[in-house]
């Protein structure tokens, strides 16, 4: 049974052309919406009824086309769509920017010691591994020891390449020492997102062609998207990591700030948050997240598996994660 809604509108594609930058920040502006962390349990799970109720054909009855897009964004913020599993908060995208700047924030605060940068980049990269883990492509899950292995890993390469660019900015001017903590996790988003999708690296990722079908799995595809997302994190660490210090390099010198030290932090935290509203949903919109690729660039095995499957198949289709 269905209300008066059409069941033409195709919900499995974000309401805004993909193909234009613009149409994805659309996009992503509200999927990382901070609003959407406040969301109660009961609000994520009506969300889900009505979008996969809508996908089988029945529509709640008096619902409008804004409610389901609605519905389909919220879901979006909070299920995985691989897996469609209730993601943890602190992996949604939506809390990248109210956990990020927090980190963030404290990090460029707090970087003159070698127990704070430690302390600091380890809490960073845990977040992050919680995130690239929460946020990776395709369907299959890592196991306990391959998580574990990966974390440590992560983590471990993080903390190191930050103690070394801390040791090496010693000898460069005081400001540029302020850039130390974007440096190193810019080095870390390279260790920690391969390490924390490495299962997809060693399997590859599903493919589908245009109306979704499964073709088989692809290290290719797995690789492009990685890169393409350590490339987007990287950027949506930039103007957050970048401008704050130099701000907060001239403020510092003021009288005010003298008077009131305790200021540096929520004045930087602030700085912080205010850059990555917009870098973060900007940056996620470098990429359509609904990647492709041409078969002739596929692994010569699962080339011939289509080229035997699906003749007429010429682009391939994939989730790049986030």
């Amino acid at each position: 049974m269905s209300g008066d809604l059409s069941l033409d509108i195709n919900i499995k594609e974000p309401r805004w052309d993909q193909s234009t930058f613009m149409g994805r920040a659309q996009h992503f502006f509200f999927v990382t919406d901070p609003r959407n962390i406040l969301k109660s349990s009961e609000t994520l799970e009506d969300a889900r009824v009505t979008v996969e109720k809508y996908r089988l054909g029945v529509v709640k009855p008096g619902l409008t086309e804004d409610e389901l897009w609605r519905a389909k964004y919220i879901y979006d913020s909070a299920f995985h769509p691989d897996t469609g599993e209730k993601m943890v908060v602190v992996g949604r995208m939506s809390a990248q920017v109210p956990m990020n700047m927090t980190i963030t924030g404290c990090m460029l605060t707090f970087y003159r010691t070698t127990p704070a940068v430690v302390f600091w980049q380890w809490v960073n990269q845990s977040f992050n591994a919680v995130v690239n883990y929460s946020n990776r492509s395709g369907d299959a899950a890592l196991t306990t020891n391959q998580l574990a292995a990966a974390y440590i890993s992560a983590t471990t390469g993080a903390v190191v390449t930050a103690l070394g660019l801390k040791s090496l900015a010693k000898r460069l001017p005081a400001v540029m020492s302020r850039f130390v903590p974007f440096f190193a996790v810019a080095a870390a988003n390279c260790i920690n997102i391969p390490f924390m999708r490495q299962r997809e690296l060693k399997y590859g990722i599903p493919v589908t062609d245009e109306e979704g079908n499964r073709l088989g799995e692809s290290v290719t595809a797995a690789k492009s998207g990685i890169i393409q997302v350590v490339v987007s994190r990287i950027g949506m660490a930039v103007p957050a990591m970048a401008i704050p210090p130099v701000i907060m390099n001239a403020l510092e010198k003021k009288a005010f700030m003298k008077r009131f030290p305790v200021l540096n932090a929520p004045v930087q935290v602030g700085l912080v948050g205010l850059c990555l509203v917009f870098a973060t949903p900007l940056c996620c919109a470098l990429f359509p997240q609904k990647s492709s690729m041409a078969v002739s660039s596929l692994e010569t095995d699962l080339q011939e598996r289509i080229l035997h499957s699906s003749p007429h198949t010429t682009t391939v289709f994939f989730n790049k994660g986030l």
